[in-house]
């Protein structure tokens, strides 16, 4: 190491902590890594959105982890890079963490390093990033990346430097291709441009699981109470919104799911003309504010329309629900993803 080199980077104390029901190991810092935990694979990026290119990657991870002899890694960051170093340019994610989380431990992973992003871990170099996190601190014996993998300060770091460290380090550096479908690469940035479309269909047949939001339910006016259509208004949602339209999915809350028919936009009959999420639960019977809703989104059903009476909007109601039980029982039918 240079003499103008840094000293190594100041690590916290970590807990493991496990998420949902599926014993997801994360590891959200990074002093007294586990021991269990080295001698294997990492892949290292945002992974956001997972989709099936993610999936090839993790695939491909696992099988090297295996013959290395040791566990399959995957290090990502909380919160994306870019949202510390450029806020303004930074997308809206996919997924939160925790969700992130659970869909790669569903792929097979052993644990997830979901590292707490800071100025300190973003200052590093490559080759600092190399040594101390992936080497001294990791201990793995191989690596998996795809094509267009970059690292370090400023993402000075390719994969060209990074096969060069490794082969400086005597490890083994595997670069997946990335996943082709339709003729077209998978991608966070492609599954983002569809559900900013509001074409979910599509980004659900690149993502490994339904596409998914999450909100906090709040007070609202109680117009679908009135009309016999109770819906659950959601506020502080954290990723990106389909575009507007009427949707078939799936609620949860508190570990139990519902079909749902999903409003996101303005509400012309009404003569209201900000945007609004709204869900409502078909069977469900309760009250819900203040409680986190989790949404899924199977498929887009229609426009938002303007009605000329609150008779011809109920009766689109009802229909617009008919179809939302029908791609609930349909879906559940085919064993889909969760």
């Amino acid at each position: 190491m240079s003499e103008n080199r840094r000293p190594p980077l100041r690590l916290k104390v970590d807990r493991s902590v496990m998420i949902d029901a599926a014993n997801v190991e994360v590891i959200r810092e990074l002093s007294d890594f586990p021991q269990r935990l080295r001698g294997g694979g990492v892949a290292i990026g945002n992974f956001d959105g997972v989709h099936r290119g993610h999936a090839r990657l993790v695939e491909r991870l696992k099988v090297r982890a295996r013959q290395a002899g040791g566990p399959a890694l995957v290090f990502t960051f909380d919160p994306h890079p870019v949202r510390i170093l450029r806020p303004e340019a930074a997308p809206p994610p996919l997924t939160w963490t925790d969700r992130k989380t659970t869909l790669l431990t569903r792929l097979g992973v052993d644990a997830v390093i979901a590292y707490r992003t800071d100025e300190e871990l973003l200052a590093l170099t490559a080759r600092e990033f190399f040594d101390q996190i992936i080497g001294r601190i990791l201990g793995v014996r191989v690596i998996v990346e795809g094509p267009n993998f970059q690292f370090g300060r400023h993402r000075e770091g390719n994969v060209e430097l990074l096969q060069r460290f490794c082969r400086g380090a005597n490890l083994d550096l595997e670069i997946v291709e990335p996943l082709l479908v339709g003729g077209q690469y998978v991608s966070s940035s492609r599954v983002r441009e569809l559900i900013r479309a509001g074409n979910v269909d599509a980004a659900n047949q690149l993502l490994t699981e339904h596409y998914r939001i999450r909100g906090m339910v709040t007070h609202g006016d109680s117009r679908g109470t009135r009309i016999g259509f109770p819906t659950a208004n959601l506020d502080a949602i954290d990723t990106l919104l389909p575009g507007e339209g009427i949707y078939a999915g799936r609620g949860t809350v508190a570990g139990r799911t519902w079909p749902a028919a999903i409003h996101i936009g303005p509400i012309p009959t009404f003569g209201l003309k900000s945007l609004k999420v709204e869900v409502h639960l078909l069977g469900f019977r309760g009250a819900l504010y203040g409680t986190v809703l989790e949404v899924d989104f199977f498929t887009r059903l229609r426009d938002i329309l303007h009605f000329a009476t609150v008779d011809e909007l109920k009766q689109q109601l009802e229909r617009d629900v008919a179809a939302a039980a029908d791609v609930y029982a349909r879906d559940e039918a085919g064993g889909s993803r969760t």
